[in-house]
């Protein structure tokens, strides 16, 4: 009894010692190099400009910065250490770690990949005929990763006699892929290389691909080319020298045309060639046009052009392929002011049209031969999400479709044009247990300042009381049209389970209430995404649902930009932020056009080189707002090889929040040094990053166990 009183008054006293020396504790503090910027009439000084090392290797300087950061936030969060582990195991145990995907019929195999439990990455395999027939491994992503932090399988695309494997790899984050083939005759890797590739498609000779590479300083996709593949021979075809458009090339389901697509942020413009005839002169579907939105696709001998012209939510006319201006259209699915008509989808016989109506996806199914009404197939919740997911082939009596809800796991269902009803073929298991009857889920509407109704998507375990102590993650994104479905995840229950209640604000910036609805939070209308947020954050508190010191909120990429934007503007309002890959530097970002995305972002957000732009987005951009206030505490999170959202934005952000801040906020910056936008690779360290998250959220609001 002696000897365990003094192992405890030891052990008493390390944890005190260390309490003490964490709190002592001070994070790095970034030098000061001043650049000062003249633009406009304004003169901005940037006191941490040094951090930005775009060369490969970085400058050491900046390296130790970054990890002594690491070192820093991992200290700070030592005490959630066993919490960590408890997160990740309870969201390994509801993963089923050895598993295999549904089947997809491509040609003459069926497609899928399977994992094994302990290991990072699936298999990639297909049987001949039917799934009795021999596995065939195509690639084990496992063995392609062993020598590598990080990677990642972009393309993968089989000829369509099955016989080469177009496959493109990443191995560092930085989203710039590598494209090869494989000979799965032989199971040789053919000698074929081609870099920076961003899409392909084959032709129909099974020789002849499409592809499209990105620029190596800009990465705008810009350039298509024609490979042949036996002769490893590659030849430009097209260039898009616009810099405010992407290209991306891709063969339409009924395999009869090839489509390159060129697309900015307000405009479209479509090319087609005979798949058939890969050396055919590529013709333009309709011009660009500058405002003018399309999509097109080919059924029959028509080109089906879904349309924003006198149309906010899309319209969806036929045209002729010999001419499909627009004095040929003719209407096929007229304009619906209520509802965006988001994507067409063409089978045999039938039509799939994606709409979104108050903030609720439905599909609705199209008779090509007219004999049967237009109808929408049947939704069983009030609050959920659904989409075609993994239909290959054109000629077929079933397509797939994926449902999930807050609350219900994520399913594929097989549905039958002839009968119009749906097979559940595969829902995800959760092998430690899920009993949906112990959660609910809501949409509510929260008020903005300027009296629009914001959606909410809202999920708790069952009993939450609303009086106002139950803490909350409020998660936002609102930027390019981009919506935030009420979707599942095993991993949010572990929040749920410990009495947090989750929230999704739909605010202005997507699309989930309509075309309006994004118009109204881009370009000039910006601060209608950051005042959403806060306004739906004060009404979800006036509402009992949470309170300010129990709400902590999180986004990343342009939802960092949120995440940087309230802050600024309503510090008091929450109790901490989760910021991932923030994008926060919006006006030296959007100054420099060698970075990637830039140029093209500048019909999303604005031109700072342009006076009126920089008046206005110099209003909102996180960094250059950030002032003498008192702040949340913020866990700021970056990637070292992130192309989307350089590593440097949110590190300058918490540098210089720290040095303005007059509060005792605590501001962690923590940089994934192998790794790219999307956080790790490999499924294990994913869910660790995640486990890490929610124990940095759960600790914020006193939960610790």
């Amino acid at each position: 009894m002696k000897k365990y009183g003094l192992l405890l008054s030891i052990l008493l006293l390390s944890l005190g010692i260390y309490a003490q020396n964490m709190n002592d504790m001070k994070p790095p503090v970034a030098k000061k190099e001043p650049k000062v910027l003249k633009i406009h009439g304004y003169e901005i000084t940037d006191n941490y400009f040094w951090l930005r090392d775009r060369n490969e290797n970085k400058n050491p300087e900046v390296i130790k910065y970054l990890e002594d950061n690491n070192k820093f936030t991992e200290a700070a969060m030592a005490s959630t250490n066993d919490l960590q582990k408890k997160l990740y195991d309870e969201m390994i145990g509801r993963i089923k770690q050895t598993d295999e995907s549904l089947p997809t019929k491509i040609g003459n195999y069926w497609y899928y990949n399977k994992t094994q439990e302990g290991k990072n990455y699936p298999v990639y395999c297909r049987r001949k005929g039917s799934m009795e027939g021999a596995e065939e491994v195509l690639l084990d992503q496992n063995e392609m990763a062993k020598d590598y932090k990080f990677f990642a399988i972009g393309e993968f695309n089989v000829s369509d006699d099955g016989n080469i494997l177009m496959f493109s790899t990443d191995t560092t984050g930085y989203r710039q892929y590598t494209l090869q083939f494989k000979d799965l005759r032989t199971g040789q890797i053919l000698p074929n290389k081609i870099e920076r590739v961003t899409s392909a498609d084959w032709a129909n000779d099974n020789n002849t691909v499409f592809l499209v590479t990105e620029d190596a300083t800009s990465k705008r996709s810009d350039i298509l080319w024609k490979h042949n593949v036996s002769a490893n021979k590659t030849d430009k075809v097209y260039e898009e020298k616009d810099v405010l458009f992407n290209i991306g090339v891709g063969k339409s389901r009924d395999k009869k045309v090839i489509m390159l697509g060129a697309g900015a942020k307000n405009s479209n413009e479509y090319r087609w060639i005979p798949a058939d005839n890969p050396n055919a002169e590529w013709k333009v579907i309709v011009p660009r046009e500058e405002g003018h939105e399309y999509s097109a696709d080919h059924y029959g001998d028509l080109f089906y052009i879904r349309t924003k012209k006198n149309a906010e939510n899309y319209r969806i006319v036929t045209a002729p392929m010999n001419d499909a201006s627009e004095k040929n259209w003719k209407e096929f699915v007229p304009h619906n002011p209520n509802v965006l008509l988001e994507g067409m989808d063409f089978f045999k016989g039938k039509m799939v049209v994606s709409e979104v109506e108050n903030g609720l996806e439905y599909l609705r199914i199209i008779d090509m031969d007219g004999k049967e009404k237009p109808y929408r197939m049947e939704t069983p919740e009030s609050l959920y999400t659904m989409g075609l997911s993994g239909n290959a082939e054109f000629d077929t009596p079933t397509i797939r479709y994926n449902y999930q809800s807050m609350v219900t796991p994520s399913s594929t269902y097989e549905y039958d044009f002839k009968i119009k009803k749906s097979k559940l073929l595969k829902q995800q298991e959760i092998p430690s247990g899920y009993d949906k009857t112990q959660y609910e889920t809501h949409r509510a509407w929260a008020v903005a300042r300027d009296g629009v109704k914001v959606p909410l998507s809202i999920v708790m375990k069952k009993g939450t009381k609303m009086d106002g102590k139950a803490p909350m993650l409020l998660y936002g994104y609102g930027s390019y049209g981009i919506s935030m479905t009420p979707s599942f995840s095993i991993t949010r229950l572990s929040l749920l389970d410990r009495g947090m209640i989750y929230v999704i604000a739909h605010i202005r910036g997507g699309s989930e209430l309509g075309e309006k609805w994004r118009q109204d939070g881009r370009m000039f209308k910006k601060m209608n995404t950051f005042n959403d947020f806060v306004d739906s954050a004060k009404w979800l508190i006036d509402n009992k649902y949470t309170s300010a010191d129990r709400l902590v909120i999180q986004g990343g990429s342009a939802g960092g930009l949120l995440m940087g934007a309230v802050v600024n503007q309503a510090p008091q309002l929450f109790k901490a932020s989760i910021a991932q890959v923030p994008f926060v530097d919006v006006m030296n970002t959007m100054l420099d056009e060698t970075l990637p995305l830039t140029t093209e972002e500048w019909v999303e957000w604005g031109n700072p080189n342009e006076k009126a732009a920089w008046d206005y987005m110099v209003k909102y951009s996180p960094y250059d707002n950030v002032k003498a206030q008192n702040y949340p505490n913020m866990l700021i999170e970056v990637s070292l090889n992130d192309s989307q959202v350089p590593y440097w934005e949110g590190a300058k952000f918490a540098a210089k929040i720290r040095e303005m801040k007059t509060n005792n906020a605590q501001i962690l910056l923590k940089t994934n040094m192998g790794a790219g936008h999307g956080g790790s690779s490999g499924r294990y360290d994913r869910y660790k990053e995640i486990a890490f998250d929610y124990a940095y959220a759960l600790n914020q609001v006193g939960i610790t166990k």
